[in-house]
């Protein structure tokens, strides 16, 4: 659990419906619902037989590890379009050199010889008694030759390059047993119709279970929960678990997140939250687990966390997801939570004794600030592959932050040794719910996917359906007939386009494309558009992208997340939804290629207006390549075809004839709007024909950054030159000469630097760049006299898609007509230096997500219409300044307005006169 988005204290209860207060545990008051669940959950507890099974194999000559990469491979989705070398060699390769999901034809177990981590006695877990990341690979290893029920595979790497494993537990099948398997899981997605018709489906399919361990490093305990239910169901000879192991296939991915595990951090390496990652997959741990999901279609999953006291096990409440098939995941979801509740608490820890409280259920025992809204999450992501039961647990007694450095070593190990007991239960219980529901639970997948692939209205939940479940409860949405991303003079970006249509292959949202012409909604779309047609099994994951969301201000106040996003929005692609669909379409496994150069001989334009133009420009940049900055394009010299051919072919951007582009109100500097004496970029002024020879002379754009995580994350990936500093790195001696701007978001106070640092500081600025984000950025701004500017704070918790209207300035120009915020800010008592580059909408800046006004009426949307959200000037220093209201790379998601950063760092370098540096 995030401390920082603790649901408000003193929230009232969930409405009369619902229980006021969490019954004592024995209750008698739940126990027909409970008994669903755990019954059976109970019966399943197993103790470790001594001595094991036989192995059935010499463990000295074990199969090769079995990899698959998810996580580092191409960005684009060359390898399902089966248009690289990697694709082509994996087809040819031996059966049992494949990577985990490439073939059907293996049975169980699989037995691999993991590689085995150097030891690390520095590993945070060894201080709380826990496993260490090097003692999980031996202890896999050891488990797959102690009986015929383990399987052990790598499925890729975290963002520190240390291996992720994927266990699973079964029993044995034939090779024609596991063809059959994924026969039947196909069938399933595929045909949901038949499927709900073949009253044998139920009894042949093992129903899949996913338990997903320790995805926040410094939350160990669900990680060595799998790893001792791993080795009970490996080694038990109780008929309960021969049977269950028959039925069902369990599925342990034993930590999500071991750069954390190890590092004691809640982030990866990346310093990511790989829990808010999910309709992003930024993250080459998401990107695991994404595929796992994709690949074992769960009817049933667990996300393993800390600390909460006592154990909160989802359900959530309102607002729920209005994507999800929600009659089907309440009734499983609740009924699940219910038996967990009763495992947990049958443990016998009681506050007075080991200081744990009672399970508690938000959907029942709180009344927001617990929500399932946005699927960002793993268990709110789950449910579009097929979950019909999945939950965050919050394990009781914390271990982690200051609690881990200040608590002696004895105590730290009792509660983890209560955490992991809490987490097993957890995990039994969940198996016997799918024991004792198996068929229900494959039909109501089934359900799920029938309805998509049928183009059914939205089910409404009906009222009661589980104890409890009121008005407040009930979000639904509309489905769109289709989503068209056009081609042509209608996309806005080609290259976004591609990026878009790759990212939904990626997440098994079926996309296809027009063959020839077709019209809807009385308009024309091209051949060649992209279509997504919404009668198809994963339909809520393709809605939960591509619809612009809802405002959900009026209905609640507290907020768990983020409560807005939009891919169609956000991501720099047109994307239109359609209310008929009458066209000719082929399937699509990846985007078609989109980079292009023009025969005609000279120079080249290259207009960056996406992250992948951003990228292009800064690879030509890195080579040394003699380009200069013109009106928010770069013009590439004729000298440089060659390279230029190779970066429109990496990237998947369009060159045009350089002599094609006018320098209009977009080539002017933010100084000429603003009527100052800054003057514009050489070779382009307004309204005149730009000459291709002309323009600032651009270099690479090296930047130091006191900044996010993300922040940072993104502005490598767009292939900036970056040296993190802050305060104390400033305060220490900075060398300047390496820097030609200085981006502040976080970490940095202009107060809190000694004379010398504000010496140097100074010196820089005295014809640097300069661009901040945010609160810690707009104080560095005043406290550093370089904008004239009043900064107005949004609610601070206020997120989601905007609206704004951009100016034709070098930063604004090109954006597209939406952006982000999160803690949203606005600029107003501009001075005469100052340039309006995007302002808020003046009709109402707010699409989708949550913002309201403050305790006092302030900081609401109502106050930001028509103000600026970014603005640019320069100081009377003459450092090139911009500030960002907006969120512009949050958690390296809004990909569409990565280039509008990028312009304001081009810009910002350019006009000061940076160094043009060759490599």
């Amino acid at each position: 659990m995030d401390p920082r988005l603790r649901p408000p204290a003193g929230l009232p209860a969930r409405p009369s419906a619902r229980p006021s207060a969490r019954p004592s545990a024995g209750s008698s008051a739940r126990l027909p619902v409970r008994l669903l669940g755990v019954a059976v959950a109970v019966a399943l507890i197993v103790v470790p037989q001594a001595g094991g099974l036989p192995a059935l194999a010499d463990p000295a000559e074990p199969a090769p590890p079995a990899v698959r990469d998810f996580g580092n491979g191409p960005e684009r989705n060359e390898v399902a379009a089966g248009t690289t070398g990697e694709a082509s060699a994996l087809r040819g390769a031996p059966a049992e050199e494949r990577p985990y999901g490439w073939s059907h034809d293996r049975g169980y177990p699989r037995r691999t010889r993991l590689p085995l981590p150097a030891e690390n006695p520095a590993d945070a877990s060894i201080k709380l008694g826990l496993v260490p990341y090097h003692g999980i690979a031996p202890k896999l290893n050891e488990l797959q030759w102690r009986g015929d029920r383990v399987s052990a595979e790598i499925i890729g790497s975290s963002a520190q390059g240390r291996d992720l494993y994927l266990v699973t537990v079964t029993a044995p099948e034939s090779a024609g047993q596991a063809r059959e398997q994924a026969r039947i899981r196909e069938r399933i997605e595929n045909d949901p119709a038949a499927a709900a018709r073949d009253r044998k489906l139920a009894r042949t399919y093992k129903a899949p279970i996913f338990i997903n361990g320790n995805i926040h490093g410094n939350e160990w305990e669900g990680a060595d929960a799998a790893l001792r239910t791993i080795e009970q169901l490996a080694t038990s000879t109780d008929p309960a678990v021969t049977d269950l192991l028959k039925r069902t296939r369990l599925y342990f991915n034993v930590t999500a997140n071991p750069d954390g595990r190890v590092n004691n951090a809640r982030q990866n390496g990346a310093g990511f939250d790989l829990n808010r990652d999910f309709v992003t997959a930024s993250q080459p741990e998401v990107r695991a687990m994404r595929q796992i999901m994709i690949d074992t279609q769960p009817v049933a999953m667990l996300d393993l966390h800390g600390y909460v006291n006592g154990t909160l096990i989802e359900p959530t409440t309102p607002p729920h997801g209005a994507n999800y098939e929600y009659d089907l995941f309440i009734t499983n979801t609740y009924a699940n939570g219910l038996g967990m509740e009763a495992a947990v608490n049958g443990l016998g820890y009681t506050p007075a004794k080991d200081g744990v409280e009672p399970a508690q259920i938000p959907f029942r025992d709180s009344a927001e600030g617990w929500d399932d809204w946005p699927p960002i999450f793993t268990p709110q992501y789950a449910p579009f592959h097929g979950a019909v039961a999945a939950h965050t647990v919050e394990i009781p007694l914390r271990v982690n932050g200051s609690v881990y450095d200040q608590t002696p070593a004895e105590e730290l190990r009792r509660r983890s040794a209560i955490n992991t007991d809490v987490a097993a239960a957890a995990i039994r219980a969940t198996y016997g719910f799918v024991r004792s529901r198996h068929d229900r639970l494959i039909a109501d997948q089934i359900e799920v996917f029938r309805r998509g692939a049928a183009g059914e209205a939205a089910k409404p939940v009906p009222l009661g359906i589980v104890p409890g479940f009121g008005p407040e409860d009930v979000y639904t949405t509309t489905f769109p007939r289709a989503y068209v991303i056009p081609a042509g003079s209608g996309q806005r970006s080609a290259t976004a386009a591609a990026r878009l249509v790759d990212h939904l292959i990626a997440n098994d949202v079926r996309v296809e494309r027009a063959k020839s012409s077709f019209r809807s909604g009385g308009r024309t779309y091209p051949a060649g558009s992209y279509v997504v047609d919404m009668r198809q099994p994963k339909r809520g994951l393709a809605n939960v992208m591509l619809e612009p969301g809802a405002d959900i201000s009026p209905r609640v106040d507290a907020m768990y997340d983020i409560s807005g996003w939009s891919h169609a929005l956000l991501w720099g692609a047109t994307v239109e939804p359609v209310s008929s669909l009458r066209a000719s379409t082929v399937p699509v496994k990846a985007a078609a290629p989109t980079g292009s150069v023009p025969r005609t001989p000279g120079p080249l334009a290259l207009r960056v207006r996406d992250a992948k133009e951003v990228r292009a420009l800064n690879d030509l940049l890195a080579q040394g390549v003699a380009v200069t900055w013109n009106g928010g394009t770069a013009i590439v010299p004729a000298s440089a075809r060659q390279a230029a051919r190779t970066v429109a072919e990496r990237y998947g951007v369009a060159f045009t004839p350089a002599s094609g582009h006018l320098g209009t109100s977009s080539g002017a500097s933010a100084g000429v709007q603003a009527g100052t004496s800054s003057g514009t970029s050489a070779g382009a002024q307004a309204g005149t024909p730009a000459d291709p020879a002309a323009g600032t002379p651009l270099g690479q754009v090296r930047i130091a950054a006191a900044a996010s995580a993300d922040e940072l994350f993104t502005l490598r990936e767009l292939g900036f030159p970056v040296t993190p500093v802050s305060t104390a790195v400033l305060n220490a001696g900075f060398d300047w000469s390496g820097t030609d701007v200085l981006y502040v978001s976080s970490g940095l106070s202009h107060a809190g630097l000694n004379p010398a640092a504000r010496t140097a500081l100074e010196a820089f600025l005295a014809g640097g760049g300069v661009i901040t984000r945010g609160q810690t950025g707009a104080r560095f701004n005043a406290d550093a006299g370089l904008l004239t500017a009043t900064t107005v704070p949004g609610r601070g918790d206020a997120n989601g898609v905007v609206r704004t209207v951009s100016s034709g300035g070098l930063v604004g120009g090109g954006s597209p007509a939406h952006s982000f915020v999160y803690s949203p800010l606005w600029f107003t008592g501009l001075g005469p230096e100052v340039t309006v580059e995007q302002s808020y909408a003046a009709d109402g800046p707010l699409v989708s997500g949550h913002w309201r006004p403050d305790g006092q009426g302030a900081g609401g949307p109502d106050a930001a219409r028509g103000q600026a959200a970014v603005v640019s000037g320069r100081d009377e220093r003459g450092a090139a300044v911009v500030l960002f209201g907006t969120e512009p790379m949050f958690r390296n998601h809004p990909k569409g307005l990565f280039a509008q950063v990028a312009r304001a760092l081009y810009w910002s370098s350019s006009v000061t006169g940076a160094t043009v540096t060759t490599p």
